[in-house]
């Protein structure tokens, strides 16, 4: 049964979502399941592609069986444990990356696994959600001029991978700019909740393309020999590409946090303004509220209890007093 996740752009033939023998000059024809489980190369610098649904059943006896992968890489090939890693296995090299999530209804921060086994004439990826960056690298083939080999297969699928990372990482620079150029305002949910998310989206992020840094320089050092010099000079380029996004992360995220810092404090000073405005307000009523209640009492012998003039004569005496206060909090700078 097909994993409901699944959303190529191709029909599924058995567990393979796509495939491709690179005819090794940039160039590749199609390749359907059957035939490529009976795959022998025919001529010189042919390499098998195969693209795969993990989740269909079987997939892993078939590695095992046919390609004759260990039980644990095989296990690990299609399990469900996604860290960014890379090593050499006799003459084949294994790895897990991890791309941006592009799907509808995804975010950014859910990044798709991918899981890479090659032997130098056999490319085998397989995954469980989709992901785009195969597609584009199987675009470059169909056009004739993408890669010519498993080893610049390998770093055409991490260069595409690294470059819709980027589109991203400049999202959130852009989110931030503008945050930055504009007035913040504490009391703006939208605002505070857009930097809550570029915060959340950085941490997120930054989480898989650390390790993903350090898988990718575990392919440059211990890739076998058919993974030639020009491969690996490929692959450095794309190490550096992706410390670079790893240090923009590091500055969005700590640019997020000056800005939570900033509506903080203006939050906290605004309130301290208010709470200070209230006291003023409360200092001045309460002479006032004493001379009203100890007038307002229901007792013999209140002063000029019968004077017609009376009640105005306590109202100007009443504004005097608040007069002489608001004087003095102004002389005080309180407000």
């Amino acid at each position: 049964m097909l994993d409901p996740t699944h959303n190529d752009d191709c029909d599924l033939d058995g567990p393979l979502l796509f495939g491709r023998v690179l005819d090794g000059r940039g160039g590749a024809r199609a390749i359907g399941w059957e035939e490529a489980q009976n795959w022998r190369s025919s001529q010189a610098g042919e390499v098998l592609w195969l693209h795969m649904c993990r989740t269909v059943p079987g997939v892993r006896a078939w590695l095992m069986d046919a390609l004759a992968v260990p039980e644990p890489t095989a296990e690990l090939l299609t399990s469900d444990a996604t860290r960014p890693r890379a090593f050499r296995e006799g003459e084949a090299l294994v790895a897990t990356l991890r791309g941006i999530n592009f799907n509808p209804g995804a975010e950014p921060e859910d990044m798709v696994s991918m899981q890479v086994w090659c032997d130098g004439q056999r490319l085998i990826t397989l995954r469980r959600v989709a992901l785009q960056t195969p597609r584009d690298t199987r675009h470059e083939l169909d056009e004739g001029h993408g890669p010519v080999d498993a080893g610049s297969l390998i770093t055409s699928l991490t260069e595409h991978m690294i470059d819709r990372m980027s589109h991203v990482i400049l999202d959130l620079d852009e989110a931030i700019d503008t945050l930055e150029a504009g007035e913040v305002d504490c009391a703006d949910k939208a605002t505070l909740n857009e930097i809550t998310r570029i915060r959340r989206e950085c941490l997120a992020l930054k989480r898989y393309m650390s390790p993903q840094h350090e898988a990718l320089e575990n392919i440059s050092r211990d890739a076998p020999a058919w993974f030639e010099e020009h491969d690996r000079r490929e692959i450095a380029e794309s190490i550096d590409r992706l410390r670079r996004y790893v240090e923009d992360l590091d500055i969005s995220k700590e640019s997020a946090l000056v800005l939570q810092d900033d509506v903080r404090a203006r939050l906290l000073e605004r309130n301290a303004r208010t709470q200070s405005q209230l006291a003023v307000v409360a200092t001045i009523f309460l002479p006032l509220n004493f001379i009203a209640g100890l007038l307002g009492m229901n007792v013999e012998g209140i002063p000029h209890a019968k004077d017609p003039f009376a009640f105005w004569e306590v109202v100007m005496i009443g504004a005097a007093i608040a007069g002489a206060l608001l004087l003095l909090f102004r002389r005080l700078r309180w407000f």
